[in-house]
């Protein structure tokens, strides 16, 4: 037999309270203040212990004597369902009662509570409303409130009270300001469309509310789109993800917040535009969703609700422009790593100033040297400190292909031993080494150890762990990041040494452009050959005598018996890369998270094939990655060859993927391509296309599809960040809230519409090429544009739980200006409600 919901008595009402006219109830937010003081006063009093008289609200002498509960333990908690409306009464009051009722009914003693349900108005008004942890709105659109009521409420919320409002809340008291702050945003059009079945991306893994939640969660709802997306200015704990349903009027975008929170006025707020159907109630999920809002707002649980409130962060300078002639502050900008004791150690490539000479004449013996720098920021101090410089071959300038060079200082790490041994290890290119006839150079990972005492690197203590050859008589990509697993092996990635052009911006496959037999064009040389080190990341464990050891796992042993032997590298772990230049491992995982930048075709080609790509991958185990061959989730280019490179040839095969090119010195039959985890073009994030029987896909840019909307490309250029991972003991002022822990950081070099998002994986199809399942965006955070950091060249959290992020500045192979280091930190404050405030077993236990 059906249960009737337990219900308050209603009071009646006249029309003239229920149904203000506009202008009365514009007036509301002007007299709300004087009203809510007196209220406010009387509530504060009797929270303190005090015994105040009743203040007067309008016509009501006993409106303000709100007395919140104190902690007196969960059986004691209650909470309050609203459900009043303007109109007839939503069908989904009653179903919502009862799951409200069941909720407080069923889990741990700890975190029962007791339901009340009325749709009488004047409880806000009375000292009744202080009975209650938390108040519910469940109510439709509408004037419910009349001003005396609407500062009630204030009143009561100010003094540390719980509210939820679920689906239609938004849509009542249309003409309060204070309101619309309080559930956070307005529909856009006063309704909700159809009931449809959408995936819900949780990002919240730790709220009371998600954190039980599926990542992607599958459910039939009405789904609401708002005026003004709150996001940023509340924190959304979960999203609609619209290309899983029809959007219509109420679309707002990949950013479609549907639950959120925050603290407001004193208090805590929470609304899920979720629960528009009867049947949303019965879900098992949604319930669990509603036990955790509850169990926040009465105060039985902690969380969160600051973490994504873009004004709780701030994005500070920490580097000045550089004195005249002086690189005293920066070179130019290309990778950082900072120091168990917080201090920055950056790296400047090797660019000079804008407007320096460089030297591009094959004649001159001192074509292209440059200046690698090693600068350290610390934190005691706040001052900078020049530690040490490398003659390097890459300063060249700008130009074409044949003229620019990106070769230079391109990647430092610290030993994992780094406060005991003072061991840096730099990736880079030595301007001693190059041959300038045949217009080649030699890269090197060298390790060199940083004087304690002068706090400089001590370059007469460098010791080569790797080197290999690369041309430089043509740009571009050198790569260049390192890191480091749990296990001490080192991650060193390494560009495609091929040019950007005589392609097309297709696949980088030309072989004939050639200097003294060395082709410049044809990465099937490079990241596609098994048997070199460029378009790689390799994996190697350094020693301490300074050589190293291959660990077991990588790609190749180095002494594959296929095809004659001699035709692999040990080191090699993840090939078919094009330029990464930013790799980094999660220190809780030993994922390897990394991103690299694609060629420049503008859009898709049916001849050809993919557009340019810049790609993000986790990758948990070593692989060929593609290129350049495939790119993307196996989308294939076309072969060409000799003698007429411009002739397309058949489509490679992602799964058996051949490299016949006259340049491969080393397998002909190669490891089969692995999808890639984030790929984006102009067009925007993961194109896809309908393919063929063979599987090639059609590559007609209307027939193109976007998998992740939430990515737009243009002028692009990958640069992968860290995985956060949230120190809990730690006492730093500036560490960011665990709320972040675990999300990977993804971003490009450029501004504007391009990626800087934080990302969850599903930990069950990474590194097998499952996409994300959740993404946000860090522009009111990581602030873009004029005035902040424009051309994002890397970023790392320090041992502070501070984000780290160089700014490359406003040129290209130089340093100027608005090159600097800057620190992102957080300033929000304690999850709420206090422990002091917190309603629970301890509590309960000394009663």
């Amino acid at each position: 037999m059906r249960r009737t919901p337990r219900r308050l008595p209603s009071a009646r009402r006249g029309t003239s309270t229920l149904h203000l006219t506009r202008r009365s109830r514009r007036r509301t937010t002007r007299r709300r203040g004087a009203i809510a003081a007196l209220a406010a006063g009387a509530v504060t009093a009797t929270l303190l212990g005090g015994t105040p008289a009743a203040a007067r609200l309008g016509p009501d002498a006993a409106a303000a004597e709100l007395r919140l509960p104190s902690p007196p333990g969960g059986k004691s908690v209650r909470v309050l369902v609203f459900h009043a409306s303007a109109g007839e009464e939503p069908p989904t009051v009653n179903a919502g009662i009862e799951a409200i009722e069941r909720i407080g009914r069923s889990g741990p003693a700890a975190e029962r509570f007791r339901v009340d349900a009325t749709d009488d108005a004047s409880v806000f008004t009375s000292k009744r409303l202080g009975r209650y942890n938390a108040v519910v709105f469940l109510t439709g659109g509408g004037d419910v409130l009349d001003p005396a009521q609407e500062a009630g409420l204030e009143s009561y919320m100010e003094a540390g009270g719980g509210f939820l409002g679920i689906h239609g809340a938004a849509r009542a008291e249309p003409y309060s300001s204070w309101f619309t702050g309080l559930v956070g945003a307005r529909p856009a059009d006063g309704g909700a469309g159809r009931v449809q079945r959408a995936v819900v991306e949780v990002g919240d893994r730790i709220h009371p509310a998600t954190k039980d939640l599926p990542l992607e969660w599958k459910r039939s709802d009405q789904w609401i789109g708002w005026e003004t997306n709150p996001s940023g200015t509340v924190h959304t704990v979960a999203r609609v993800r619209e290309n899983s349903y029809e959007p219509g009027r109420n679309a707002g975008g990949w950013d479609h917040p549907v639950s959120w929170c925050r603290d407001y006025d004193g208090g805590r707020s929470f609304y899920t535009a979720m629960g528009g159907t009867a049947a949303s109630f019965r879900e098992t999920d949604f319930r669990a969703h509603l036990r955790g809002a509850l169990l926040w707002t009465t105060r039985l649980a902690r969380a969160d609700c600051k973490a994504t409130i873009t004004a709780n962060y701030r994005a500070e300078r920490l580097t000045r422009p550089n004195r005249p002639d002086l690189t005293d502050q920066i070179g130019e900008p290309h990778g950082l790593v900072t120091a168990p004791d917080g201090r920055v150690f950056y790296i400047g490539r090797g660019g000079g100033a804008s407007g320096d000479p460089v030297r591009t004449d094959w004649n001159d013996p001192e074509i292209g040297k440059g200046k690698g720098t090693v600068h350290v920021w610390d934190p005691r101090t706040e001052e900078v400190t020049l530690a040490g410089t490398l003659e390097v071959f890459g300063n060249k300038g700008g130009g074409g292909e044949l003229t620019k060079n990106e070769e230079g200082l391109v990647g430092i790490e610290l030993d994992p031993d780094f406060p005991d041994n003072g061991w840096v290890y730099l990736h880079w290119t030595p301007h001693s080494e190059i041959d300038r006839d045949r217009r080649t150079a030699e890269r090197r990972v060298s390790r060199f150890t940083l004087d304690p005492g002068t706090g400089r690197l001590d370059l007469s203590s460098e010791k080569v762990l790797l080197t290999w050859p690369v041309q430089i008589h043509s740009c571009c990509h050198a790569g260049g990041g390192m890191a480091w697993d749990s296990k001490g092996n080192l991650y060193i990635a390494t560009g495609d040494n091929n040019s950007s052009q005589f392609s097309d911006g297709y696949s980088g496959n030309n072989p004939e452009p050639a200097f003294k037999g060395q082709a410049f064009a044809d990465a099937r040389r490079t990241s596609g050959n098994t048997n070199n080190l460029n378009g790689k990341i390799l994996r190697i464990h350094p020693e301490d005598d300074g050589t190293y050891t291959i660990p077991e796992g990588n790609l190749f042993t180095g002494r594959e018996p296929d095809e004659g032997g001699g035709k692999t590298r040990g080191e090699i772990y993840v090939m078919g890369v094009r330029n990464p230049a930013r790799i980094a491992v999660d220190p809780e995982t030993d994922i390897l998270y990394a991103g690299w930048v694609g060629p420049d075709a503008s859009t898709p080609s049916p001849v050809w094939g993919p557009a340019k790509y810049d790609t993000f991958a986790a990758i948990t185990k070593a692989g060929n990655h593609g290129w350049p061959f495939c790119m993307g989730n196996k989308q294939p280019y076309r072969d060409r060859n000799l003698p007429d490179p411009g002739r397309p040839l058949d489509w490679y095969d992602c799964d058996h993927p051949k490299n016949e090119s006259p340049h491969n010195d080393g397998l002909v039959n190669l490891p089969p391509v692995t999808s890639n985890t984030i790929w984006y073009s102009p067009q925007g994030g993961a194109p896809d296309f309908p393919r063929n029987a063979d599987g090639v896909p059609s590559y007609e840019l209307e027939e193109q599809e976007l998998l992740l909307p939430w990515l737009k490309g243009g002028g692009q250029a990958a640069m992968n960040g860290p995985v956060y991972r949230h120190d809990p003991g730690s006492d730093s002022a500036h560490k960011w809230p665990e709320y972040w822990d675990g999300k990977w950081f993804v971003g490009d070099l450029y501004d504007g519409d391009q990626p800087r998002h934080a990302v969850l994986t599903d930990p069950r199809t990474a590194g097998r090429g499952g996409l994300p399942v959740h993404a946000e965006s860090l522009d009111g955070i990581v602030p873009a544009g004029q005035g902040g950091i424009r051309n994002l060249m890397d970023w790392r959290f320090g041992p502070d739980g501070a984000l780290y992020v160089l700014d490359y500045g406003r040129g290209f192979f130089t340093y100027d200006d608005a090159s600097a280091l800057w620190r992102v930190t957080y300033h929000g404050g304690a999850a709420t409600p206090l422990p002091e405030d917190l309603i629970g077993t301890e509590q309960e236990a000394k009663r």
